[in-house]
């Protein structure tokens, strides 16, 4: 049955950010960029896990467009985080 295939990828994806923002609570470092990307790194580890082997159903598909937003998301955070790691005078502000 796919609802249950599809379910099963619910569960797992919000088990891991559960336990995400768990191991960030107990480590005192929570922070929405870094849930984000631990939750992007996630989703990519559940995608790949409950990948099937024959057939790519349709719902699966779809899920390219989240990862590809996410991916933006990221290469965002990314960059903010080396502009502010540059001096002023290599990047003027």
């Amino acid at each position: 049955m796919p609802t249950q295939r599809r379910m099963r990828f619910v569960r797992g994806h919000v088990a891991w950010m559960v336990a995400t923002l768990l191991a960030l609570v107990l480590l005192d470092a929570v922070s929405y960029e870094l849930f984000f990307v631990l939750s992007l790194i996630g989703l990519l580890v559940v995608t790949e896990l409950t990948a099937p082997f024959n057939v790519a159903p349709t719902w699966r598909r779809r899920l390219r467009w989240p990862i590809l937003l996410g991916l933006a998301g990221f290469a965002i955070i990314v960059a903010r985080r080396i502009v502010e790691i540059l001096r002023p005078e290599v990047v003027p502000v």
